[in-house]
């Protein structure tokens, strides 16, 4: 049985995409009969009972611009540190190079404990959007880097995700553990509660779940949904989920006419009415460039539904054009071209999700398997003093 530390900037209630995956490690960890603990900043001071893990959490307040989001400074919360100084751990793993991340150095440091840091995110990205300028962007990359250079192993949750960290400057082992998915059948009525709550009759429906943001490349998908539209397809759109942007994507879709075809379900938590969208969706439209291995991709083909995905991007690795998937180039002519063969030609997009659903989906149990293979040689290798530790300040 290991005691370890899982340290993530986003967690319950905010269900982001790294949030998600360091639920899932620890749920699962937990369930392998490991102890875990989880360090996060305070989104919500309410009724947290359930859970299989610690939860330690410090002060924190929202992020500029990004209100959905919290930081803080672990090392200044006198409550959180009296708590996380009386629990033991054995290693510790980031899911973050930022608050959290700098707190999980601090804790690894202060311990002698071994640390891995998962690259989830294209975080230039964000910094370029955030600050508008690439010179800054490049600066706060080079911070990434430097976290990572300080953990004693490095993951990456796909192998262009590992290349994308190789293109900021990393130059150190990356190993590839890739997200899982929890394996599960929609519930009876699920379908059909979404049929009624939408009024979607007989016609065949595109879905998109995931952040109201901008960077998901959301125009993509209405922009190619309105020239569909413009040449008579009948189908309905759903776009599920809540973020910055939401207003003005609501905005869009009147102004491109799609306001009597289009629904706006908000942040979907029941995963009865998540799994009844999945399996009612002809087709997952996902031509994110930003992401980099979606959970919700993997989650539509648990459902047997193919995702479309942008050739080429970081998010598509796992996709075979017209096997298990379909792939687009990134414009919105060529996307509402493949869109309108999966809806013309049924037969073979079913037969398409059914191949994603044998050849995508790989439960949590069997990637954390691996996971707490690693975990356990890293502990050994420090316990038996083969560890290089890295040099790092402790506040």
């Amino acid at each position: 049985m290991l005691r370890i530390g899982q340290f993530t900037d986003t967690f319950l209630p905010v269900v982001d995409g790294v949030g998600r995956v360091a639920l899932a490690y620890s749920e699962t960890l937990c369930k392998m009969g490991h102890q875990v603990t989880v360090v996060s900043p305070m989104y919500d001071t309410g009724y947290r009972g359930g859970y299989p893990f610690e939860l330690v959490d410090f002060q924190a307040r929202s992020v500029p611009g990004m209100k959905q989001y919290r930081t803080g400074e672990a090392p200044w919360d006198a409550h959180y540190r009296k708590r996380i100084k009386m629990i033991p751990l054995d290693i510790v793993h980031a899911h973050s190079p930022f608050t959290a991340g700098s707190e999980a150095i601090r804790i690894a440091a202060q311990r002698k404990l071994p640390l891995v840091g998962t690259f989830h995110s294209k975080y230039y990205d964000d910094f370029l959007k955030v600050t508008k300028s690439e010179t800054l962007a490049k600066a706060a990359t080079k911070f990434v880097v430097n976290f990572f250079e300080r953990c004693d192993e490095v993951w990456a949750v796909g192998s262009n995700t590992a290349d994308v960290l190789r293109s900021y400057g990393y130059e150190g082992d990356i190993q590839v553990m890739p997200n899982g998915v929890t394996l599960r059948v929609a519930e009876p009525g699920a379908v059909e509660e979404v049929n009624r709550r939408w009024g979607l009759g007989r016609d065949p429906m595109v879905l998109f779940v995931g952040q109201m943001n901008w960077k998901k490349n959301i125009l993509t998908v209405l922009e190619g949904c309105a020239r569909l539209r413009a040449e008579g397809v009948k189908f309905h759109l759903i776009l599920a989920g809540q973020g910055p942007d939401m207003k003005e994507i609501e905005r869009k879709i009147n102004s491109l006419g799609l306001h009597e075809m289009t629904y706006l379900a908000g942040h979907v938590t029941d995963v009865k009415l998540l799994d009844g969208l999945y399996s009612r969706a002809t087709v997952f439209a996902f031509p994110s460039l930003y992401d980099a291995a979606p959970m919700v991709v993997r989650e539509a083909a648990v459902m047997g539904t193919p995702s479309v995905m942008v050739r080429g991007s970081t998010a598509a690795e796992i996709i075979r054009d017209g096997e298990n998937g379909y792939l687009c180039e990134n414009d919105a002519d060529d996307l509402a071209r493949v869109i309108r063969t999966a809806l013309e030609d049924t037969e073979k997009c079913r037969l398409i999700g059914e191949k994603a659903k044998e050849t995508i989906p790989v439960p949590w149990e069997k990637i954390l398997a691996k996971a707490a293979e690693r975990y356990e040689r890293l502990v050994t290798l420090n316990r038996d003093g083969l560890l290089k530790k890295k040099s790092v300040r402790v506040i």
